[in-house]
């Protein structure tokens, strides 16, 4: 089909004109003026509109800025007699795609114009409409879940990512806060801007000032050059600030002072910084309790959390598992070049059965095992870290080459398969942990490697919850 083009122009000969050189590749309206032509705008979706800049009642600027305010706005250039560099600068500002002098006017040059402005209109849409793309492949590719939790977690965030509220993600460990943040920033207008994320707890207070707002040469010590912070560095996109209950307090004030006046300074600067910036924030802390405790403010805590989505855990939508183990296994097959397509019926049990401490993390990293392992088309039980056949009291199986002998001996403060379901992740984590050390003689390095967690972790936990 041709492209569709309205000419307006008060001048007949001259929009008579126009049509005749034009029609062989266009399909071609005409207007007189520009109420006429806002008609036929809003009637039709038009490719392009050539206007003349004087005509009786509104000129061709408001004509242009009118029609750029259009569900599906036109290509829009420009003609005039009366051409100055002021009124071409002023055209541009108002959404003219280009502008060009009647007197002289050449038709291939006008031709050219509009096949360009054509080209370049094309290639906004297509990027948009990847971008909406992206935004679905990024939904439905990396958050899982038909469990009504997660159709209210989905709605929430559709909800609030073309926003600019602040946003509050609460969860368990493992349950991909991270994931929700970074569908927001892709699914809001701070998409082609970037998002960059801070994980708070593991920077001391200096160096968490210094990363979110920068510092100045010599503002410390150690501070060899200047640091562009991370606000800077996401000016215009989004900041995700992870662990928001591990900041320190001084750490908060200035947050709340950024999240009020959208300015900072650097560390050992003066010079006020206005930035442009998108917050969320995640946590797996009670923040309520810290309050209580004085451990994290008050006005704060308000200002973060314009809306709050709550991540269920693993446990909270057990009917979400089976695809989510599936999306998983498909994943690390093609990053594997392997052919694992399915579960069997016992491997499958097993997994839905599990009580998943450490939620979707843990889940996809015992998929990455099973995947190694996996020697056919199907994933085994025996192919499943042996941390899952003993949350179940089933057989052992290998682990990293090695392979463990379930004991039959049970000690009398360790639950029964029947009682598993009933204790809390922690109780359940902590005889896990008490089960794998007796099964390999107080080895840590072999109980680390049999739950699949690395030895400092074991050391870490077993402290926790005083393990000796």
């Amino acid at each position: 089909m041709k492209p569709l083009l309205l000419i307006v122009d008060d001048e007949k000969t001259q929009r008579e004109g126009l049509r005749a050189v034009l029609e062989e590749h266009y399909d071609i309206y005409i207007a007189d003026d520009a109420a006429s032509a806002i008609e036929l705008l809003e009637a039709e979706a038009f490719d392009v509109l050539l206007t003349d800049f004087r005509m009786p009642g509104e000129n061709g600027l408001k004509l242009i800025k009118r029609a750029k305010s259009l569900q599906h706005p036109p290509v829009c250039i420009l003609m005039t007699a009366f051409g100055s560099e002021e009124t071409a600068v002023q055209a541009i500002q108002e959404g003219a795609d280009d502008y060009l002098p009647k007197g002289g006017l050449l038709i291939e040059d006008l031709e050219k114009k509009i096949q360009r402005a054509l080209k370049l209109q094309k290639l906004e849409k297509e990027n948009t409409a990847l971008k909406q793309q992206l935004g679905k492949q990024f939904k439905t590719s990396n958050i899982v879940g038909e469990s009504p939790a997660m159709r209210r977690v989905f709605d929430t965030v559709e909800q609030v990512a073309p926003t600019n509220a602040s946003v509050l993600i609460l969860g368990e460990s493992g349950t991909g806060k991270e994931i929700i943040a970074k569908a927001i920033h892709q699914m809001s207008h701070r998409s082609h801007h970037p998002m960059v994320t801070v994980h708070c707890a593991g920077l001391s207070p200096t160096l968490l000032e210094s990363e979110l707002f920068g510092h100045e040469k010599g503002a410390f010590t150690g501070a060899h050059e200047r640091r562009i912070g991370r606000f800077e560095k996401a000016d215009g996109g989004t900041l995700f600030l992870d662990e928001i209950g591990e900041i320190d307090a001084s750490t908060q004030i200035k947050l709340l002072r950024i999240l009020g006046e959208r300015s900072f300074e650097r560390v050992g600067s003066t010079k006020t910084i206005n930035v442009d910036v998108r917050l969320l924030a995640a946590t797996n802390k009670d923040l309520p309790k810290l309050m209580r405790e004085g451990r994290f403010r008050e006005d704060l805590y308000y200002r973060l959390r314009v809306v709050e989505i709550h991540l269920p855990s693993l446990r909270e939508r057990s009917t979400d598992i089976p695809a989510l183990a599936l999306t998983f296994l498909k994943e690390f097959s093609s990053l594997n070049h392997k052919k694992v397509v399915e579960f069997t019926k016992e491997a499958l049990e097993c997994i839905v059965r599990y009580p998943w401490p450490g939620n979707v993390r843990e889940l996809r990293a015992a998929i990455e095992h099973a995947l190694v392992f996996a020697k056919g088309r199907r994933v085994e039980l025996s192919d499943l870290p042996n941390s899952m056949h003993l949350a179940g009291n089933q057989p052992a199986a290998h682990s990293g080459g090695h392979t463990f002998r379930q004991e039959s001996v049970v000690l009398p403060e360790e639950p029964t398969r029947a009682e598993f379901a009933n204790l809390s992740v922690a109780e359940n984590e902590k005889n896990l942990m008490i089960q794998a050390l007796k099964q390999t003689r107080g080895n840590r390095t072999e109980a680390a490697k049999l739950l699949g967690v690395s030895r400092r972790t074991l050391h870490r936990k077993m402290a926790r919850f005083e393990i000796n």
